[in-house]
Formats: structure tokens, C-alpha cells, sequence
């Protein structure tokens, strides 16, 4: 499923694919010392149990992301600025685009999170806008990029952005219990969820 916000048009569920647009298998990394090492693509799902790939999707490293291949043809992981395009339409200003942490904006968090049974209660589904941009951002969790653990499923949901250095790639965050929605470069092996764009 899809939905347009502006001029973009998104999916409106997390990544769930096990192999590169071009047919090739990405590695299912279970082993957490073999993750946190990687310097390749791979994916995992939360705690290694394939039963969260259908409601969360699946979490990848940059390393997957980073082949431009991870999206079906005719779509890309989305770039830092058009993110950014995104929560400018929901309200979010310029100056709070451009910043990083938790201090970003007002309720754009609580616009684009989704299917309140699966959040821990707090301020984000009690904000009277949950939800209203179609986006249904899920609280996936993540894995650790120091331990390889898995984290914060129904916490916390992050998305992987574009580059931002040799170690780094930037990563958008929505928290339960707040409604902003967080800009923060990343180690680059994380396991984060992916949400793909539409090709201009």
C-alpha cells in the first residue's frame, strides 16, 4: 500500500524484502558478534523470529541500504532532504528540519506513526493527530550496532536515511512517548527498518 504526503508518494508499511532488486539474496545475519562486524549488506528480524517480519518488516545494515538496490525497481530508500520534504509538508519548519535530536518540530511524529495497539501509551498516540498523514509508522524497534541486541520494539521505531560519513549514516526516530520526530547520524551498523519512495 501507498500513500501521497505532498508531491512524494510512500509505502506505507516497513521494508520486508530478503533479496536485492536484482534477484540477489541479502545475508540473514542471526549471530550478534557476526552482525556488529559486518561490512556488507544484511538483514535480521527483530529477536530472529520471522514471525515480526509481518507486522514490523525487516531490519537491514547500511550495507544493504548502501547498494541502491534494496528497493524494488522504481523506488529508493529516501535521502535526508526528502525526509525532510516530507515533515515540511506536515508542518515542520526549515529551521527544525535542519536540526538534529528530539527537539524537531511539533506533532509530525504523531502524524506519521500508525496502528496505535502496537505502541506503548504515551505522548505520541495521545496526541490528537496520531495518525492522520497515512504514513503508519511502526515502533520496529532496532538492532545494536555495539552488541548486535535487539531493542525497543513498541518503543521506538528508526528508519535509515542517506549517508553522513565514513562511519555514519543519518537515521529518523519516533519515540512512544514523544510526538517530534528525531534526526541523528548512526553508526552504520545498526539494523534499522526501511521505508521506500517512490522514483520522481
Amino acid at each position: 500500500d501507498t500513500v501521497t504526503i505532498g508531491t512524494q508518494c510512500w509505502m506505507t508499511e516497513n521494508l520486508k524484502t530478503s533479496t536485492y532488486n536484482d534477484g540477489t539474496a541479502i545475508l540473514n545475519e542471526t549471530i550478534n558478534t557476526q552482525w556488529v562486524n559486518l561490512t556488507t549488506g544484511a538483514y535480521c528480524y527483530y529477536n530472529n523470529n520471522i514471525s515480526n517480519k509481518a507486522t514490523y518488516g525487516t531490519l537491514y545494515n547500511w550495507y544493504a541500504v548502501n547498494t541502491g538496490k534494496l528497493c524494488p525497481i522504481g523506488w529508493h530508500v529516501p535521502s535526508d532532504a526528502e525526509w525532510k520534504t516530507m515533515e515540511i509538508y506536515l508542518g515542520m519548519t526549515q529551521i527544525d528540519a535542519d536540526n538534529t535530536g528530539w527537539s524537531r518540530g511539533t506533532n509530525e511524529g504523531s502524524k506519521l506513526a500508525g496502528n496505535s495497539s502496537l505502541w506503548v501509551n504515551g505522548a505520541l498516540e495521545l496526541n490528537s493527530a496520531f495518525g492522520t498523514s497515512g504514513f503508519t509508522a511502526l515502533p520496529g524497534g532496532y538492532r545494536d550496532y555495539g552488541n548486535g541486541q535487539y531493542d525497543s520494539t513498541n518503543y521506538l521505531g528508526r528508519w535509515w536515511n542517506t549517508g553522513y560519513d565514513a562511519d555514519h549514516a543519518y537515521a529518523r526516530g519516533i519515540d512512544y512517548n514523544k510526538t517530534t520526530i528525531n534526526r541523528t547520524p548512526i553508526n552504520k551498523h545498526y539494523g534499522l527498518s526501511v521505508r521506500c519512495l517512490r522514483d520522481n
